[in-house]
């Protein structure tokens, strides 16, 4: 007989930068979700899918969890507990060396309120920056104030125990038939990756003075003949001033975002991409509904 097919959602959630996004990569084995080493970069749910052995795991990469300010930061903290309400499993990620902050205290008890009975495991991420004895404080700290399902201590980064909690993962999951391809690795449009390759190098090389004031577009996408695809996107910003920064002198620092997201478009689709950026002022771009709508967020979460 053969072994019974399983499929389900999981969701990653955590504080901002607590390592969601490069988990989530390292589980599917290719760059999905914007990695920075700024907080609040992931906007959007986005969903990476792995295989391992006959279960197809879907990861839902959410938003970071803070407490919003703006009316952006609201639609993306309701899009990371609708990810965590809408999973089959749901994992925790915290960062050893921080341990159990306010954040994390204030996330276990809005874990209490909206998931109930739902199986949460503890990631504990980063665990070559502390030492075993304080891992082991810490897990039993974490275990007496949430009643986690099963702990695991990971790099994400490095892919220590990666493995195990996938396996674990698969193993949790329903019984049930695949819903994407075996060979899909994510259910975002291709547009949307591109806009968020260009939109992390923008982060990575901007990072002191635009870091949450932008967005990236992707407005035209036409595969040619040839096998090359050409990629229009439109960067929005708030003042002209920003636009300044984008373009650098001479349009040096948007010529080198452009090489860069090109060559990382490139190796992703596996073809040549012809890249073109065009930078906007849109002074209200964080009140337009469809700005929302291109990143995947529902712009009525953030009244």
């Amino acid at each position: 007989m053969t072994e019974p097919t399983r499929a389900g959602f999981v969701a990653l959630i955590g504080e901002p930068n607590a390592g969601k996004s490069t988990l989530l990569n390292q589980m599917v084995g290719a760059k999905v979700s914007i990695v920075t080493h700024k907080v609040q970069t992931t906007r959007a749910r986005i969903r990476g899918i792995c295989m391992e052995g006959t279960a197809q795991i879907v990861f839902v990469d959410t938003p970071g969890l803070f407490r919003p300010r703006r009316r952006l930061d609201r639609a993306m903290v309701a899009a990371a507990w609708g990810g965590a309400a809408d999973a089959d499993l749901v994992v925790l990620l915290i960062e050893a060396h921080r341990g159990l902050t306010e954040g994390v205290k204030a996330v276990l008890a809005t874990l209490r309120e909206r998931l109930g009975e739902r199986k949460v495991a503890l990631a504990i991420n980063k665990i070559d920056k502390v030492k075993a004895e304080t891992l082991l404080g810490l897990a039993e700290e974490m275990n007496a104030a949430y009643p986690f399902t099963k702990t695991f201590m990971i790099s994400a980064e490095r892919g220590y125990g990666v493995a195990d909690l996938r396996a674990w993962l698969a193993s949790e999951l329903p019984e049930a038939p695949w819903y994407y391809p075996e060979d899909q690795i994510a259910d975002v449009p291709m547009r949307q990756i591109a806009a968020e390759i260009t939109r992390e190098k923008l982060t990575l090389r901007l990072h002191e003075e635009l870091p949450y004031q932008l967005t990236v577009e992707t407005e035209n996408w036409e595969d040619r003949p040839d096998g090359s695809t050409r990629i229009d996107q439109l960067i929005y910003v708030m003042r002209d001033g920003h636009k300044g920064i984008v373009l650098g002198h001479g349009g040096e620092t948007i010529k080198s975002i452009s090489q860069a997201s090109r060559a990382e478009m490139a190796a992703f689709l596996g073809r040549p991409v012809h890249l073109f950026l065009q930078v906007k002022v849109r002074p209200n771009w964080l009140d337009e509904p469809e700005r929302y709508n291109e990143i995947g967020l529902d712009f009525k979460d953030g009244n």
